[in-house]
């Protein structure tokens, strides 16, 4: 009897210590190197302050996330951005001895395939979502160092919080939530208010939101303020943190600078004299492609502009330029196709583009009027694009139709709102057609002094306090 207790408690005993030895590393302030890192420079001591930035999704189109990094690296901190690589990245987390990229490896082609084969996403989601667990335990807890913050970005929040929680548990680390919507209403948009999948993921959402997070930003103070009511009751610290524009979102005055550039892009050459002159007026468009930006909008707005200039003949052509990607890019191409083989767009003519950040940013700052279709699911969520647009000194007709445009966008200061194509329609005549020159240059005026409060500015006086990298006011670095 007493060695069948003994022979338990060595099985036990040498379970317990496997298990322990298996747990992921502490992070342990002031903490030495291992001997297995390789700095760039030995004689120099890590960091105090250490970050991992959390995207689920493509790292080089989460812009605000990788503004994040790269302000954390400006103030001397170590990042690890974690997510999918497959795009470009800011050239700023490019070569930056400070900011490591740890890429997750992307779900299996086999669920792919699956899914093109009709396979239910009763069955898809849940074996992603399980994929999803098991890369992000292992990347967040073996192979990214031990940091003091995980800022993660939300949503997506199935499974990012939860394994966030406990990876935060396991390794002394806090977790800040950076709040850009709602999973959950971004999924009842697809899925219908009532699908049981909406009610699980707000529930979960609510919870975690509530319980999980050292601290949160939010990109509205609407936002910040439904985050502290019910039923999310979050009582842990709310800082808001507008988008502002990065330092390469600048307006263009010079006339020569503006040609040069329009002449060498391919999408503009053959029209930048024309644009120039102001005898084209270039009309610039960013979209997700998704169902959350209606680009019929759009697409109708142009139709009715088309029709009027063939009625009075005194409208100017339209160049538009649509850049992104996404999944209805296909479908509204065709349809685009199918307008101009009917005749319906003559004078506007409609291209697609994927440019790069420094392209794209000099294309917004060439442009005569940025066009925003974001419809916010949560009501308070806002479009860094309109952000990126004002940096670059772009007037912006956008969708209006929820709480929190009015943070950004003043009605007839540095924009103009919508909420039907017939109305998006209107304001194309009334900006773009003759006449419109005063009020345009008026949103422009507006746009640029808006464009003016850059992120640095906005990310020193929060978000930088908040992970001890600037002492706050009271002299004590952080937030807890």
């Amino acid at each position: 009897m007493l060695q069948l207790l003994l022979t338990i408690v060595l099985v036990a005993s040498s379970a317990l210590t496997t298990l322990l030895l298996c747990l992921p590393t502490q992070y342990r302030r002031g903490s030495p190197r291992k001997a297995t890192d390789k700095p760039a420079d030995a004689s120099k001591p890590e960091p105090e302050i250490s970050v991992q930035v959390l995207v689920l999704g493509d790292i080089g189109r989460s812009p605000r996330m990788q503004y994040h990094a790269i302000s954390i690296a400006k103030h001397g901190g170590r990042v690890d951005v974690i997510g999918y690589q497959e795009s470009a990245l800011h050239p700023g987390l490019v070569d930056n001895p400070l900011i490591t990229i740890v890429p997750l490896a992307p779900p299996p082609s086999i669920l792919s395939s699956l899914q093109k084969s009709g396979v239910p996403f009763i069955i898809i989601g849940p074996l992603k979502v399980l994929w999803q667990i098991w890369t992000l335990f292992h990347v967040l807890g073996y192979k990214a160092k031990p940091s003091r913050w995980l800022l993660v970005q939300n949503p997506p929040s199935i499974p990012t919080l939860a394994i966030s929680l406990v990876i935060c548990f396991l390794r002394n680390t806090h977790l800040i939530i950076d709040w850009h919507n709602y999973g959950w209403t971004i999924l009842s948009g697809t899925r219908g208010p009532s699908h049981p999948l909406v009610k699980i993921s707000k529930r979960y959402e609510e919870i975690l939101g509530r319980y999980a997070s050292t601290a949160n930003f939010t990109v509205t103070d609407a936002m910040a303020r439904q985050l502290r009511n019910t039923p999310y009751s979050i009582r842990s610290q709310i800082f808001t943190l507008h988008d502002r524009p990065a330092e390469v979102f600048q307006p263009i005055t010079d006339t020569k600078e503006r040609q040069t550039f329009l002449s060498n892009l391919p999408d503009t050459a053959l029209e930048a004299q024309n644009i120039i002159a102001g005898k084209t007026k270039l009309l610039v468009s960013s979209t997700s492609w998704t169902p959350d930006e209606d680009f019929s909008l759009l697409l109708s707005a142009l139709e009715a502009y088309s029709a009027r200039r063939s009625q009075t003949g005194s409208l100017t052509p339209i160049l538009a330029i649509i850049t992104g990607k996404g999944p209805q890019k296909e479908l509204y191409l065709r349809r685009i196709e199918k307008l101009k083989a009917d005749g319906k767009l003559e004078g506007v003519t409609i291209l697609s583009a994927w440019l790069t950040t420094g392209d794209y940013a000099k294309l917004l700052a060439c442009a005569d009027l940025g066009v925003c279709l974001h419809m916010s699911s949560s009501g308070v969520d806002l479009p860094m694009k309109v952000v990126d647009m004002f940096g670059a000194g772009l007037p912006v007709v956008g969708y209006s139709g929820y709480e929190s445009w009015s943070e950004l966008v003043r009605e007839g200061e540095n924009g103009r709102g919508f909420e039907t194509s017939e109305r998006l329609g209107e304001l194309l005549v009334e900006l773009l057609g003759k006449g419109g020159e005063k009020d345009l240059a008026t949103l422009r005026e507006g746009a640029r002094w808006e464009g003016g409060r850059r992120w640095d500015d906005e990310w020193d006086k929060t978000a930088a306090k908040v992970l001890g990298l600037i002492n706050s006011g009271d002299g004590k670095p952080g937030c807890c």
